[in-house]
């Protein structure tokens, strides 16, 4: 069976990806979403991390953003299979251990279903605004996800790093995976390529499945190693499910390992719909 995923909605409303419900959506409603996915087997729901957005930017990247520490702590209580994946935390924005902290909370509170999903991020503005360093977020990037990797499930972690550097202190609690997923997001070659040498997995964003498959055939992947993809074309599981069927193994042949799946819908009925459709499509 296909692993499929949600990119949450309500939590974030992109200019043209949204339906109306979702305007004046309350967290009951997210949470009959998260449970809907929960019970029909999908593999994660996401929520994203924005400060705050310059106004200028809101015709192009939206202006909701929930704070996912919290949306996908409440919904750690309200679920119990669904991984629960930041897509994406800006690492700038956080000292690892602070982020080992927080999040190795929420994968004690959820029973080891925490997926990290990480980027440099590319908001200038918001950089500026919280006092975090832009120039050299690449870099500095790559060694956070060193330090996270070598701190997420110590609770004595110790890191020697180009910008990272502690040991003798005490994170308590942590994360109780072994290994939580690390994932980097990213539109670029050079993101996946960060992803291979550093992650357990990419998730891209405005990255066509054709464009992916290419990359992925220029870079070695360690094993396992996820790759997260959008469906190659739209899926209407409802009036076509034959073809829903192709449309997901095309995208498979494609390199996902996992798809994620969404649509505009005007109502939540129409959308809860949707997600029991094509989890039937998909298992069948």
């Amino acid at each position: 069976m296909v692993k499929l995923s949600i990119s949450s909605p309500v939590v974030t409303l992109n200019p043209g990806a949204h339906g109306p419900w979702e305007l004046n959506a309350t967290i009951d409603d997210l949470v009959r979403v998260a449970e809907t996915a929960d019970r029909l087997g999908y593999h994660h729901l996401t929520c994203s991390e924005h400060v705050a957005l310059p106004a200028a930017e809101l015709d192009r990247r939206g202006a909701r953003y929930w704070d996912p520490l919290s949306t996908l702590g409440y919904l750690a209580a309200r679920t119990e299979r669904i991984r629960l994946a930041t897509h994406v935390l800006v690492l700038a924005y956080h000292h690892p251990l602070e982020i080992a902290k927080r999040y190795g909370t929420l994968d004690l509170i959820s029973n080891g279903r925490l997926i990290l999903g990480v980027g440099v991020g590319t908001l200038k503005e918001e950089f500026d605004l919280i006092g975090a360093p832009y120039d050299d977020r690449g870099p500095r990037g790559d060694d956070a996800m060193r330090a996270l990797r070598a701190s997420l499930s110590q609770p004595q972690p110790a890191y020697h790093g180009e910008f990272y550097d502690f040991e003798g202190m005490v994170v308590d609690p942590c994360a109780v995976q072994d290994r939580v997923p690390i994932w980097t997001g990213g539109r670029t070659l050079r993101s996946l390529r960060r992803a291979a040498a550093l992650a357990d997995g990419w998730t891209p964003f405005a990255v066509s499945p054709d464009q992916a498959n290419r990359w992925l055939g220029q870079v070695e992947l360690p094993e396992p190693f996820d790759v997260v993809l959008p469906p190659v074309a739209p899926l209407d599981p409802i009036a076509e499910p034959a073809r829903a069927q192709d449309i997901l193994a095309a995208t498979e042949k494609a390199g996902a390992t996992i798809i994620s799946v969404g649509r505009v819908h005007d109502t939540l009925a129409e959308y809860l719909e949707y997600l029991e459709a094509l989890a039937t499509v998909a298992s069948a």
